[in-house]
């Protein structure tokens, strides 16, 4: 029994999973209290732990339906302290791309709905498009609070996250239940088609 829960909770990915979601508590904090300098290198420790997690993963055979779960929970808590710490510290330079910025958080949040409503439970997808636009979110982070603000980089941002969130809609309507590492509507389809083939 020992050993079960040490090969499917005590993985390294695991583990760096749920250092994510403690610490989401502490960075909340710190932008809460205008701590900007604290809040910025807690949030980038993050950042690089939710790149590892998944790369320990998949690289060293590591990979769980809890895990994917967790990763999942452990993302959305990300978002939060991400747009937390935009509002706090960055509002000044978002407030004209306020609309922009609504359609874009209600459109995160609105999957995360749709899985709860559908499956009772969290989405834990991880499409390939959804690395891809955290990719894009990271990178705008980091240049927001180190080089300033870019339009031009933040509806890159926007655009390919709000791709990212339909895809993520359309394949939850799709699939019958919740399955982790769906990678995308193309390889579902592919899927379904070697199937009925």
């Amino acid at each position: 029994m020992a050993k079960l829960i040490d090969k499917s909770i005590l993985t390294i990915p695991n583990l760096l999973s749920f250092y994510r979601i403690l610490s989401f508590p502490v960075i909340f904090y710190f932008a809460w209290t205008n701590r900007e300098s604290i809040y910025f290198i807690l949030l980038i420790i993050s950042l690089i732990t939710d790149v590892l997690d998944g790369f320990i993963a998949r690289r060293f055979n590591m990979q769980s339906e809890f895990g994917a779960r967790l990763d999942s929970f452990a993302d959305i808590g990300m978002y939060i302290v991400a747009i937390v710490g935009v509002i706090c510290f960055k509002s000044q330079d978002i407030t004209p791309y306020t609309v922009s910025l609504y359609l874009f958080v209600s459109l995160l949040i609105l999957p995360e709905v749709i899985s709860f409503i559908k499956f009772r439970t969290f989405p834990s997808l991880h499409l390939y498009s959804a690395k891809i636009a955290g990719c894009f979110m990271g990178a705008f982070f980091f240049t927001l609070f180190i080089f300033g603000f870019y339009p031009l980089f933040y509806y890159l941002m926007l655009m390919t996250g709000i791709l990212s969130f339909l895809e993520e809609i359309v394949v939850m309507l799709v699939i019958p239940e919740m399955k982790s590492d769906v990678k995308g509507l193309y390889w579902l389809w592919r899927s379904k088609r070697a199937v009925s083939g």
